[in-house]
């Protein structure tokens, strides 16, 4: 068992704006159902859970000015700002912090919090999307699509927060399996590092994390963005958007086990659980076991 030095902070963010299947804002609800808080303090840490970030429905915003490429881009703006201002207070008061989605598009804040956290700062981006359209290339104008465009200060306001833009060599995409054509051409051009599943198959998956952090070089902290899409549906089946040929569980264990020997990893996303499309809760406590990796817990 782990000696815990920092005390972690749960924050969910019941948000279903970023995309247009209902269900996924009860995905902190089900992960929490399935034991999150007790699992991390039966690892011997202090966990406090700060609750919901207030989060409009959207038959609330629906009569809001709407950019049909960037739909619910102001109260998506609006959430993702609590978020950030949540998160950032947590990383000043020494503790690591848990986000639980909620649609990836919670992203732009908890990752705009860790790139204002620190000087230097790598995001790992876990999941079958690369999240890297536009408003003028997205196919459907879902803002969950857009996320680490938004984070590079590639999309206009109101989708850009914090202080800081990530730059390429910051982040590397792991689990990568479903691009649209345009995006492939976009995430070509900006130059960001792709491990997609044919370099997990080919290599394994613990050189690929090894690689990955070679990349992401001598960095002081470490975001860990993690989609519950990344895992194949077999194993994760409650979440809108799967694509088969996933990660298996072990992997997500790999290389959640290996992310905490490596020791900098400070804010976690869980993302993208829908309690509705899955199967006795089964992807929400993958989410648990996994986190649980992340904080120390071993076989052995």
């Amino acid at each position: 068992m782990p000696q815990a030095a920092y005390p972690i902070n749960i924050f969910g963010v019941p948000m279903d704006l970023g995309q247009n299947r209902r269900g996924v804002d009860m995905g902190p609800s089900a992960i929490r159902y399935a034991g999150l808080q007790q699992r991390l303090q039966s690892l011997g840490y202090q966990v406090q859970d700060s609750g919901n970030i207030p989060v409009p429905i959207i038959e609330q915003v629906r009569h809001l000015s709407q950019d049909d490429h960037m739909h619910n881009a102001g109260a998506i703006a609006s959430v993702c700002q609590r978020t950030y201002e949540a998160v950032r207070k947590a990383q000043s008061d020494g503790q690591r912090a848990v986000v639980l989605g909620g649609d990836h598009s919670v992203a732009l804040g908890s990752v705009a919090a860790s790139l204002d956290a620190a000087d230097r700062v790598g995001v790992l981006w876990i999941d079958a999307h690369g999240d890297f359209n536009t408003p003028d290339i997205t196919p459907s104008g879902n803002v969950h699509g857009m996320v680490v465009t938004s984070l590079m200060g590639m999309c206009p306001p109101p989708l850009l927060i914090g202080e800081r833009r990530l730059q390429a060599d910051q982040i590397v995409m792991i689990a990568t399996r479903d691009l649209d054509p345009a995006e492939k051409i976009a995430i070509r051009q900006a130059g960001v590092k792709v491990m997609s599943m044919s370099e997990i198959d080919e290599n394994g998956m613990a050189e690929v994390l090894r690689a990955s952090l070679r990349a992401l070089g001598n960095v002081e902290t470490i975001h860990v963005s993690f989609d519950m899409d990344s895992l194949d549906p077999s194993v994760a089946p409650g979440v809108g958007t799967p694509v088969s040929g996933g990660l298996t569980v072990r992997e997500g264990h790999l290389i959640m086990e290996m992310l905490a020997d490596d020791g900098r990893v400070r804010t976690l996303d869980l993302v993208e659980v829908n309690p509705i499309l899955d199967e006795r809760n089964r992807t929400a406590q993958v989410a648990v076991e996994l986190a649980a990796s992340l904080f120390g817990q071993r076989i052995i």
